[in-house]
């Protein structure tokens, strides 16, 4: 197990946390979208906040979509997350860098913008789906995801994602974290996990040392109070397939297919999500125009 996730409470239950390694998965979103640095931590962070929130879903089958329109020249960041710890996700403009910020940092805010929403949608098995979005308030996302929780969800959390990319543009490490205030939680640990959460520094340099999700926890919280109640593998993993892409062209309808096949005489079809491409020779689209007529 390489990239997983850690689900555990701390003070007694009156803390709930997530902590998460995703470099590999990042990694993966990097070379099938080809994204340049400043693109490459948008996406990587926005994965891992969306990872974590998935895991965070009851039920086998239930997933959520995360959607960030910032305005800024990445364009619109889609990630799609499941239960299993399953992730998805593309940016509207892959090609996108910039020198580093005055912190020394990639400069994701200025990439990702803040005149725009973050949007949430949850498929959690019902006729409706649940959607709550809140206008951005930083571009770093951290932020972005932290005031979604408190606003939408009015559940008081902090948000810390990190992605470090080398200089040949792969990824070197990626991570992160969300620990939640329970109901129940006193106002005693609220101010401590205050002060924790001030005291410790930026995530990045956490996994920069390698550090593990648990020990990210453990920094977070104490060693002591924390107790792990599980740890899942997660991984980049898309829905896309030829079968689903050629139900999609059955669905054009008779005249488009054929139109297609007499014009062109092929379909090559190309997955936003995992940058798959899939082509339909003649015969194929043949096949799929008779189910089209049945």
């Amino acid at each position: 197990m390489n990239d997983y996730l850690i689900k555990a409470l701390a003070y007694d239950g009156q803390i709930r946390a997530y902590a998460i390694s995703s470099t590999e998965m990042v990694s993966e979103g990097q070379r099938r979208h080809d994204t340049w640095p400043t693109a490459s931590a948008a996406l990587g962070r926005a994965m891992t906040a969306s990872t974590m929130m998935g895991m965070m879903l009851k039920g086998e089958n239930n997933s959520i979509t995360v959607k960030i329109e910032g305005g800024g020249p990445i364009g619109v960041i889609i990630v799609d997350s499941n239960t299993k710890g399953e992730t998805r996700g593309y940016v509207t403009n892959p090609h996108t860098h910039f020198e580093l910020n005055s912190k020394g940092k990639l400069d994701v805010a200025r990439a990702v913008g803040k005149d725009g929403f973050l949007s949430v949608l949850k498929d959690i098995g019902m006729r409706e789906k649940f959607t709550g979005q809140v206008p951005m308030v930083s571009g770093e996302l951290g932020e972005d995801f932290t005031y979604y929780f408190a606003s939408s969800e009015q559940v008081p959390s902090a948000v810390g994602v990190g992605v470090l990319v080398n200089p040949d543009n792969s990824i070197k490490a990626s991570g992160g974290f969300i620990v939640q205030v329970m109901p129940n939680a006193s106002d005693a640990i609220v101010d401590l996990l205050e002060e924790r959460i001030n005291a410790i520094p930026p995530i990045s340099r956490l996994i920069e040392k390698g550090m593990t999700p648990e020990e990210i926890l453990f920094e977070l919280l104490g060693e002591d109070q924390v107790q792990i109640l599980e740890k899942s593998p997660v991984r980049f993993q898309c829905t896309c397939s030829h079968e689903r892409f050629g139900q999609a062209i059955v669905s054009l309808g008779e005249q488009e297919i054929s139109d297609i096949i007499e014009e062109d005489g092929q379909a090559e079809t190309n997955c936003q999500f995992c940058n798959a491409t899939y082509i339909f020779t003649k015969e194929e689209l043949q096949t799929l125009l008779d189910q089209a007529k049945a």
